[in-house]
């Protein structure tokens, strides 16, 4: 599992998305933003991330902080990470 939120952390913490993020990571992604729809998402250190993934993203728009640590995401998918 590469998605991380630590339940002790205080309001506003990033979730964390770091290494490889394979397909399994959407549903926890989705459920984590859902629970709170303020929190942003940290892809700086994503290595590669399946397009799930992405597509969780772009359906929930979280705010993203930083550029996205994946090549392809940051040169071909980057609006997201641009607002």
């Amino acid at each position: 599992m590469a998605v991380f939120h630590r339940s002790d952390a205080e309001p506003g913490a990033p979730i964390r998305l770091e290494g490889v993020c394979p397909v399994e990571d959407a549903e926890t992604l989705a459920s984590l933003i859902l629970e709170d729809p303020n929190t942003p998402v940290d892809w700086t250190s994503c290595t590669r991330m399946h397009t799930a993934v992405y597509q969780v993203l772009l359906r929930l728009q979280p705010t993203v902080l930083g550029p996205c640590g994946d090549p392809f995401v940051d040169a071909w998918l980057t609006p997201l990470g641009r607002r």
